[in-house]
């Protein structure tokens, strides 16, 4: 198949998926209580596996092999991409399509611990890719405004911004959550419950089932079983950890108080001494804000941890924290806390980058300069350091984060100076600027220059609410 094929090929499968997908959304919205019956078939479709099958291709985990050895390279170069897809849509339809055990990968954390990455082969990569696609704009009808990770069109600012404004009037006490080993402890049975809720077809259930169950060999060679949690690293566990989830968004939103309580409600409420209370959730991250008193955020600290009991999710101790915003909190890489505005009276929510967000980039400056060898000339460097400082200075260029850019840009020169400097063991301070600062003091390259986060100008970003579109329009 040539490329100008292979673009109307792809052209069309998008636009066959796309019509499904409104169409199933639609459905689901109309009738919250509608079962999808015949949904088997959509998952072997040509068009979805192909589909999927370029999602799949464009990650960066396609360089990654699963327990088989084979990437996304070896199956278009050795067996073909057409051949691969046909061969896939037959076993499933046949329906001796197995899910191979995926590889286990522990990843380091921040803290020192180990985080268990499940990395499958290509093609059960392929067919929870098609089987997302399928599933996904049925429980988009049903997840809740209040949730934001790993949804269409949602981000974590939005999440931020939402704390910004409820911090902002009266939502003063905060439940920071953090839940034990969310992703490796959620109980199958309660979660596929929650997915027959929406699917009633017996072979996509199977077909979750299978993913579910499938084994893990550890990074020692031993083929363990999976009883409970969904692989981290899966294409299919973001959307069904959500699914899981969701159970705490749908508690939050029923109880009195909650956000379905009308402005006169939470007024009479606060009257008697009643808190009212909002969640905002980002996959296994959430906090919850209460405008009441900190012994109402402890009583709903222990009522959250009995909803979340059933899905077999536990709180950490340690971690699930209550703090008041004028003590701040950070959350999804930012710092949140209510401050007096300088030369004022006045006091005001602001949010800017956390500590933890400052050193992990500076960490990341550090040991790239330390990696680059002092054998290749300026741009090298200066294109690794780039591109990393202008997606971070993007992400949270959207609070108060002048002076955290102004520190950074003070930072960043201190590194490549000392990397010139190693360069060039006796080169002097004129020397070197004549050479690599153009005359002045910012580093130049050849054919670049030195990213600079202190002309980085901050922006705001707009609180959207229930007014975030869907990919899917009614």
């Amino acid at each position: 198949m040539n490329t100008d094929e292979l673009e109307y090929a792809l052209l069309k499968a998008e636009r066959r998926v796309l019509e499904i997908q409104t169409k199933l959304h639609r459905w689901a919205r109309k009738v919250p209580q509608r079962r999808f019956d015949d949904l088997f078939n959509l998952v072997a479709d040509p068009a979805f596996l192909l589909m999927a099958w370029t999602r799949v291709r464009g990650n960066k985990g396609a360089r990654t092999a699963g327990v088989d050895g084979e990437t996304a390279y070896y199956v278009e170069t050795v067996r073909g991409v057409e051949v691969f897809l046909g061969e896939l849509r037959s076993q499933i339809k046949d329906r001796s399509f197995r899910p191979l055990p995926v590889r286990e990968r522990m990843i380091p954390k921040a803290n020192g611990k180990l985080r268990r990455l499940g990395i499958a082969t290509i093609r059960d990569r392929v067919v929870q890719a098609s089987l997302k696609l399928v599933l996904e704009p049925i429980f988009e009808a049903d997840f809740l405004p209040c949730s934001y990770g790993f949804r269409p069109n949602r981000r974590v600012h939005d999440a931020i911004a939402e704390v910004h404004l409820l911090a902002s009037h009266s939502y003063e006490w905060i439940v920071e959550g953090d839940i034990t080993a969310c992703f490796d402890e959620i109980s199958h049975s309660a979660l596929l419950d929650r997915v027959r809720a929406r699917v009633g077809d017996r072979r996509v259930l199977t077909l979750v089932k299978a993913f579910l169950k499938a084994g893990i060999l550890g990074e020692d060679r031993e083929l363990r079983e999976n009883n409970t949690g969904t692989p981290q690293g899966s294409i299919l566990s973001p959307l069904l950890s959500n699914v899981a989830l969701s159970v705490l968004d749908e508690h939050i939103a029923r109880a009195p108080g909650g956000p379905a309580s009308t402005a006169w409600q939470r007024r009479k409420r606060r009257r008697a001494g009643q808190p009212n209370y909002r969640l905002i959730r980002f996959a296994d991250d959430w906090c919850l804000m209460i405008s009441g008193t900190r012994d109402d955020a402890e009583v709903l600290r222990e009522e959250i941890a009995g909803v979340l009991a059933p899905m077999g999710l536990r709180l950490s101790s340690d971690k699930t924290l209550i703090t008041h915003i004028d003590v701040g909190l950070d959350f999804l890489g930012w710092r949140i806390q209510r401050h007096r505005k300088r030369g004022t009276d006045r006091y005001y929510v602001y949010t800017y980058p956390s500590r933890k967000a400052v050193k992990a980039v500076m960490g990341k400056v550090r040991a790239q300069c330390r990696k680059t060898g002092t054998g290749v000339p300026l741009d090298a460097l200066l294109i690794s350091l780039n591109r990393m400082l202008r997606g971070w200075c993007a992400f949270f260029r959207p609070g108060v984060s002048s002076a955290t850019f102004q520190y950074l840009s003070s930072y960043v020169w201190g590194q490549v100076i000392r990397w010139l400097r190693r360069k060039h063991r006796r080169i002097t301070w004129k020397e070197l600027r004549r050479r690599y600062c153009a005359g002045r003091w910012w580093p130049v390259g050849e054919e670049r220059e030195l990213f600079n986060p202190a002309k980085v100008s901050t922006t705001r970003y707009r609180y959207r609410g229930s007014a975030i579109p869907s990919p899917w329009p009614a």
